[in-house]
């Protein structure tokens, strides 16, 4: 039985995953005119929507072998099918859409794959949320649809945050990049959203210019492009892994695409924001090259009546006093 160590073999699975040519050389992968590696195309992260977050609570720094990983894919992606095919009784919430729409609904667990997506801290958890992030959850989780402007960028297909375009989620997981000497840009197919970084020496625009997204300028260290974003709007609920959290001007993300083969581009995302975590926590997981993967238009904000229908239904229920 082979033993499956989480942090370090996760760590190690990037860098082992560069491969050799014959003569023993490391990959040398394509390259723009001014030396940069071309990552022009289209990637997915489908092959990691079901992959969970974190490790479940009693699993969370333990080491697990193979057989217990695999054992974990399965027993998540049974326990999912079999609520879909029992039918909906009329007491039980159907939710926004049955599960086999889902992309990790129909994704099997292969050797290899990393137990959860977050591999820093050590036990594989998100870590805890200070007193005061805490709070602000709370009380937007009871006064969400008090008001419009409680209601996320999200709830109107704005913007679903670094988060929400870089993370697996359960459809819409391609990436087209366009990358030129200077800028690289990732278009996302969740919310048809594109990101724009810089890669030519620029600093971030002034500290009083903030965005849902943050604002990006990257550089490249070898093989691996490093993208910093700071200057995150601030709000009080946005969309965040797990849950939605409080999102302030002091975020710092660090996002590092190490191109590894010609189809993988090995992504980690470094989250430090001490006013909304008790310490700073990293997810990782890889792009695939995928030639034949088709955006589609994800045309969420057009015609989207949520948040006018979500107010009317509270007030309705606070007429008659629910």
């Amino acid at each position: 039985m082979k033993p499956y160590t989480f942090v370090p073999l996760v760590i190690l699975g990037v860098v082992l995953s560069l491969p050799t040519s014959s003569d023993g050389q490391t990959w040398d992968p394509p390259r723009l005119a001014n030396g940069h590696p071309n990552i022009n195309g289209m990637w997915n992260n489908v092959g990691s929507s079901h992959v969970p977050l974190e490790l479940p609570a009693e699993l969370a720094g333990k080491t697990l072998s193979e057989e217990e990983r695999l054992a974990l894919f399965t027993s998540r992606s049974n326990r999912a099918k079999a609520v879909e095919w029992q039918g909906h009784e009329a007491s039980r919430g159907v939710g926004a859409y049955a599960n086999y729409w889902f992309d990790w609904f129909w994704k099997e667990p292969v050797a290899g794959e990393a137990p959860a997506l977050v591999i820093n801290p050590a036990d594989g958890q998100v870590p805890a949320m200070t007193s005061n992030a805490q709070t602000s959850v709370q009380y937007y989780r009871e006064h969400l649809h008090d008001v419009a402007s409680n209601m996320e960028s999200g709830d109107r297909c704005l913007s679903r945050g670094v988060f929400g375009m870089m993370m697996p989620t359960a459809y819409n997981n391609g990436k087209l990049v366009i990358q030129t000497e200077n800028h690289i840009i990732i278009h996302s197919e969740m919310i048809h959203n594109a990101r724009i970084i810089s890669v030519d020496s620029n600093p971030h625009v002034h500290s009083n210019i903030t965005q849902w997204e943050g604002n990006p300028r990257g550089w490249w260290e070898d093989n691996t492009l490093v993208v910093e974003s700071t200057n995150f709007k601030e709000v009080g609920n946005m969309r965040a892994p797990g849950s939605r959290a409080p999102q302030h001007e002091g975020r710092r993300m660090v996002e590092r695409f190490t191109f590894s083969d010609e189809n993988t581009l090995n992504y980690e995302l470094t989250v430090e924001d001490p006013e909304t975590y008790l310490e700073p926590w990293t997810v990782a997981f890889p792009y695939k090259r995928d030639d034949d993967y088709q955006q589609f238009e994800y045309a969420c904000h057009e015609g989207n009546w949520a948040v006018p229908n979500s107010l009317s239904g509270a007030r309705t229920e606070e007429a008659i006093g629910q």
